[in-house]
């Protein structure tokens, strides 16, 4: 039976496919998942260690090599997804992908082996859905548990309680940066340790008290360093050994008699693990001695377990950009009302323009209502240029469930909502995302005029009707009579999106 028939029959009418693809700094994974009457079951995996945080030079360029490495692990990918027939795929890129400069050409060229763009996610973000997959791939225990994962260029820290992270941190910690930088191609020594061990003091000293206030009912490792940990301590100490802080000093010992990565020889560590294990269990040595750690389990789920979890999540209606938004109205004290008022009318001009403007994807309605509802959260710093305020805010904070590009159109709609309107503000989203940009920031601030006068039955009788670069704005005379300000606005308006390059004119209708 081809993979396409195992989903599309096997499935039923009533299950949806999900993918996932971790574009690891050591390694990249990917998953895919069925989801059928209201559960999550995994249906293939794919992994394969292509370790690009090696791939980077002095200047966070990506060499060649490592480039190359990566697109044909992503072709092999990308053919596996479309040998599914995935309903939705997400891909989201970490730590190296977030330091590495001039990326552009090779996110471009990764999108086109996947057949789905790339999301850069922050260190945050990337902590919440590896405690959501290795929450969801473990029996759930009454009180406070902690999660890390070490990856290749950082490092994740979360508490939380059954599926909520409540702290997360995110440290530039990671097995391979850090054996590249000291253990270098071969010297497995014990002063080599010991930097690396200070080295892992350091990252963790500012931030490890924040986890230990409480008791902890259960430590869970969420990496390949972790579980390649535990495979090489119950070789060498049988099959019921656990994963303890004593236990990883002895490993350490042992490799420091190896003297030279050549000469070590682990059961259970394979070959492409070996250059990258000193490194990671120097940090998970220190991880655990920093949060009180003296046992430690090990998860099976990690962020791509978290990903599809989190696609999941979107389908059941419980997004956790919906949970975000919410809690970012509360905490900068938007005026609900007023806010409701302006998604509203922004939701039904885009009803409007939405096949002409190419704005009919469920991600367009979903930023712009966001939009709405955040545009003046700047008020709590600020009346003057508030508008700018709220987009500092937006693109700075942490967001979770926002993959980075995604927080960035939220806030070039946010600062771009009254006021002068610049083209070129757009211009750092992605080429694909840059129309569509402009274009809702256009009826974001339509809705926003409409709604100036803050009163609950205000409603004006517009109709937009939408060329390429020309809209019309379609308002009875009698109603513009009324309301001679919203005249003066639209006039306005008209100048501001001139100055742009976008032609705005008014259609006085009897």
């Amino acid at each position: 039976m081809q993979p396409d028939q195992t989903t599309a029959e096997a499935a039923g009418p009533d299950s949806r496919v999900l993918a996932a693809v971790d574009l690891g700094s050591n390694s990249f994974h990917m998953i895919v998942a069925r989801v059928s009457h209201g559960q999550v079951t995994i249906i293939d995996r794919l992994r394969e260690m292509v370790r690009l945080a090696a791939g980077l030079d002095e200047n966070n360029e990506l060499s060649q090599k490592s480039e190359e490495r990566a697109l044909g692990c992503l072709s092999r990918f990308g053919e596996r997804i479309r040998e599914m027939r995935a309903d939705q795929v997400r891909v989201v890129g970490t730590n190296t992908l977030r330091k590495a400069r001039s990326s552009g050409g090779f996110l471009a060229a990764a999108a086109d082996r996947l057949g789905h763009p790339v999301e850069i996610i922050s260190g945050i973000e990337e902590a919440r859905l590896i405690y959501l997959g290795v929450s969801h791939s473990m029996p759930l225990v009454e009180g406070p548990q902690i999660v890390i994962d070490i990856g290749g260029g950082s490092t994740e820290i979360v508490r939380g309680t059954g599926y909520e992270p409540e702290i997360l941190e995110s440290l530039y910690l990671g097995c391979v940066s850090l054996s590249k930088a000291v253990f270098g191609p071969s010297k497995l020594t014990a002063r080599r340790f010991e930097r690396a061990r200070l080295a892992a003091r350091l990252e963790l000293a500012p931030v490890s008290a924040r986890f230990q206030p409480e008791s902890v009912h259960r430590y869970v490792g969420a990496s390949g360093t972790i579980r390649a940990a535990q495979r090489v301590l119950q070789g060498l100490e049988g099959e019921d050994a656990l994963l303890t802080r004593d236990g990883l000093e002895r490993l350490i010992n042992r490799m420091i008699d190896a003297g030279k990565l050549d000469r070590l020889s682990l059961p259970g560590l394979s070959d492409e693990r070996k250059p990258v294990f000193a490194g990671g269990v120097s940090i998970l040595v220190e991880l655990m001695a920093a949060l009180g750690a003296d046992v430690m389990q090990v998860a099976d789920g990690a962020l791509r377990e978290g990903i599809v979890y989190d696609l999941f999540g979107r389908l059941t209606k419980e997004d956790a950009r919906v949970r975000t938004v919410r809690a970012m109205m509360a905490r900068y004290n938007v005026d609900l009302r007023q806010a409701k008022r302006v998604e509203a009318t922004a939701l039904a001009l885009l009803a409007q323009v939405a096949d002409k403007w190419a704005l009919h994807e469920p991600e367009h309605r979903s930023v712009l209502k966001w939009a709405a509802r955040l545009h003046e959260m700047g008020l709590d710093i600020a009346h003057a240029h508030y508008h700018r305020h709220g987009a500092y805010l937006l693109e700075h904070a942490d967001m979770p469930g926002f993959p980075r590009e995604e927080q960035r159109l939220l806030a070039r709609l946010v600062g771009a909502h009254r006021r002068s309107f610049s083209r070129q503000s757009f211009n750092d989203l992605p080429p694909g995302m840059v129309r569509s940009a402009r274009r809702l920031a256009v009826l974001l601030r339509l809705a926003v005029l409409f709604n100036r006068s803050r009163v609950a039955d205000a409603d004006a009788p517009v109709e937009l009707i939408p060329g390429k670069e020309l809209l019309t704005v379609a308002v009875p005379e009698a109603w513009l009579e009324d309301n001679p300000l919203t005249l003066a606005d639209l006039k306005l308006e008209s100048g501001f999106l001139r100055a742009a390059g976008l032609q705005m004119q008014l259609d006085r209708r009897g």
